[in-house]
C-alpha cells in the first residue's frame, strides 16, 4: 500500500496540505491526473502524453495513485477489451486545482507556452485561461481535431465545456497540430497565415474560429507593468 512503500519520501504531517502532497506530490503524479481529466486512457496513451516518464516510473506512479484512491483501472467491454486508467470521483476533484495551478504557472515570465507538451495539456490550458467576460456575448460549438484527437468545445453565456469527443453539428471545426494551435493561441500567429501554409484546416465559419481563439489571453507575467 501507499503508506508502506519503501523509499517513498513522505511528510507524515497532520496538515492536510502536506498529506495531499504525500498523495499526489511525487514527480509525474499530477501530470497523470492532467492526462486523465478529459477521460480514461490506456497505459500506452499515457506514455504518449508524458514521453519524459519512463515506463517503470509511470507504472509506479499509477500504482501509487491507485492505492491512494485517486485513479482506478477499468477493462473496456468487447470489442475493445483493453485496460484503461481513469480518475475516481475523488480524483476528479483535482480538476480545479490543476486548472488553477496552470493559470498560476502561466504568469511566470519564464514560461514558454509554445514549447512541446501533450495534446491534453493544451486543451486543458483553454480551461485555465478562458476569459468569461470576453465570451459573454459569444455562443458556439467548436470541433477540434488536434493531432488526430477529437474534442468538442462548447461556449455559451460565458461558460466553457470541454469533452474528448467528436463534435456533433459544430459551428466550425479546426484541424491542426499541437504546435500550430499553441502559436495561434499564445504566439500571435494569424489564422490566415496558418491556413495558407497548410498547417490549419477550417471547416465552417472562419470568423467563429478567429473569435474563439481570442478568448484565451495569457495573463501579464509576474513583475510586468
Amino acid at each position: 500500500m501507499l503508506g508502506r512503500m519503501v523509499g517513498k519520501r513522505r511528510y507524515d504531517e497532520g496538515c492536510a496540505v502536506a498529506h495531499a502532497l504525500d498523495l499526489v506530490g511525487e514527480r509525474w503524479a499530477l501530470l497523470i491526473v492532467r492526462e486523465l481529466l478529459l477521460g480514461p486512457k490506456r497505459f500506452t496513451d499515457l506514455r504518449v502524453g508524458m514521453p519524459g516518464a519512463s515506463a517503470d516510473i509511470l507504472a509506479q506512479r499509477l500504482r501509487e495513485l491507485t492505492d491512494a484512491g485517486v485513479v482506478r483501472r477499468k477493462k473496456l467491454p468487447p470489442p475493445a477489451a483493453s485496460e484503461v486508467y481513469e480518475l475516481t470521483e475523488w480524483g476528479n476533484d483535482l480538476e480545479p486545482i490543476v486548472t488553477h495551478l496552470g493559470r498560476w504557472g502561466s504568469r511566470s515570465a519564464s514560461l514558454n507556452p509554445e514549447a512541446d507538451s501533450s495534446v491534453d495539456s493544451i486543451v486543458l490550458s483553454l480551461r485555465a485561461l478562458f476569459d468569461a467576460k470576453v465570451a459573454q456575448r459569444f455562443s458556439a460549438t467548436i470541433g477540434l481535431r488536434l493531432s488526430g484527437n477529437d474534442f468538442t468545445i462548447g461556449i455559451d453565456s460565458g461558460e466553457l465545456q470541454l469533452a474528448r469527443a467528436e463534435a456533433d453539428h459544430p459551428d466550425a471545426t479546426l484541424d491542426t497540430d499541437r504546435s500550430t494551435l499553441a502559436a495561434l493561441l499564445y504566439g500571435g500567429r494569424p489564422v490566415d497565415d496558418a491556413v495558407a501554409a497548410g498547417d490549419l484546416t477550417i471547416t465552417g465559419k472562419t470568423d467563429v474560429i478567429k473569435r474563439f481563439l481570442r478568448l484565451f489571453p495569457l495573463p501579464d507575467p509576474v513583475g510586468a507593468h
